[in-house]
């Protein structure tokens, strides 16, 4: 059997390959690839596999580039900690996931996952990562115009182009305008991210920031960048070392 995983994350490429060989019977060639481009050559000239374990954020963009670039019909298992959104599409087009960080059960429960599918797998059923693509964003289909905020008796919609960030703070949602208006929109910011197209960041589980209230990034302790705003803003916005190469990208390209 031969599996490969595409991981940009040494530690834990080496980990998920560990747990595998533990959980896997009979002769096994596993191959670690850490990018898009390093898979895209990878796969243009090597065997395909029989499975593929994959990350979907990369340090040089998602994975799925990687088999738009090289339709294959292997399965894919996703390790990822991706929105429940691109989830459901991985389900539609009977792709299993594992979300980090896994437990060697989760990962032995995925593996028998693929074991019984592939008794029913035809050569024929490759997914759809056109349209994964589209979903996440990287080929914009629609997004919202506007978000529903509640201020006292009344339901305002807030335009897109008017706000500034969405923040976490104890607990509650708050939606800063460029203004200087906050409001509290009914979402989280999980729901905001699917909404809102590829205009606004995830800079970590507190912050949700549009590309007009971004001056400039500075570098900041062990690899993570701070985010400078355009905007009165008492806290530091910091973007974590895993993110930081996909933050650069975006905001090249936005």
């Amino acid at each position: 059997m031969k599996i490969v995983i595409i991981e940009d994350e040494e530690v834990v490429a080496h980990d998920l390959e560990l747990n595998i060989r533990k959980l896997t019977n009979g002769p096994l060639e596993i191959v670690q690839l850490r990018s898009v481009k390093e898979s895209i050559d990878y796969f243009g000239s090597a065997i395909a596999p029989d499975l593929i374990f994959s990350d979907i954020q990369l340090g040089d963009g998602l994975s799925f580039e990687i088999f738009v670039a090289r339709p294959m019909s292997v399965p894919v298992i996703f390790c990822t900690a991706y929105d429940e959104y691109a989830l459901d599409a991985f389900k539609a087009n009977g792709i299993d996931y594992i979300l980090k960080p896994f437990t060697i059960g989760i990962l032995g429960a995925a593996l028998q996952k693929y074991k019984d599918l592939k008794k029913v797998l035809s050569s024929d059923q490759t997914p759809q990562y056109d349209a994964l693509l589209q979903l996440l964003g990287l080929k914009e289909s629609y997004k919202a115009s506007s978000i529903l905020v509640h201020a006292k008796d009344k339901i305002i919609p807030v335009k897109i182009e008017d706000i500034a960030m969405f923040y976490v703070r104890n607990e509650i949602t708050h939606l800063l305008t460029f203004s200087g208006t906050c409001y509290y929109p009914n979402k989280n910011l999980d729901e905001l991210e699917r909404s809102l197209g590829s205009y606004f960041f995830r800079a970590n589980r507190q912050f949700l920031i549009c590309r007009k209230a971004i001056t400039d990034v500075s570098s900041f302790f062990s690899r993570k960048l701070s985010v400078n705003l355009n905007i009165p803003f008492d806290e530091k916005v910091i973007v974590s070392k895993a993110k930081a190469s996909q933050f650069l990208e975006w905001l090249s390209r936005v």
